[in-house]
C-alpha cells in the first residue's frame, strides 16, 4: 500500500517529520510488519542507517527483548 498520511498535531507537541516516520518505521519493524529494507524505505533512510539508529528508539534488531535474551543466556 502505498499513500500520504495527513497528521494534524497540537503546536504543543514538537516532533520533526523524520522522527515520526522513524517512530511510524520503527514500531512497523519492530512488530514484524516491515523488513529492515521496508522500515528504511518509509524513514528515507539507507538500511545501514536506519539499523544503525533503532537503538535510539529502543528496538533490537536481532528480534530479542530483554527477557529471551537473558533466558537464552542462562541456557548456554
Amino acid at each position: 500500500m502505498n499513500g500520504t498520511i495527513e497528521l494534524t498535531l497540537p503546536k504543543s507537541v514538537e516532533v520533526s517529520d523524520f522522527e515520526l516516520k522513524m517512530i511510524i518505521a520503527t514500531k512497523l519493524y519492530e512488530l514484524g510488519r516491515l523488513s529492515s529494507g521496508q522500515a528504511a524505505e518509509v524513514a528515507g533512510l539507507s538500511k545501514r542507517a536506519f539499523l544503525e539508529l533503532l537503538g535510539k528508539y529502543n528496538v533490537s534488531v536481532f528480534g530479542y527483548d530483554e527477557k529471551e535474551l537473558e533466558e537464552d543466556l542462562k541456557n548456554l
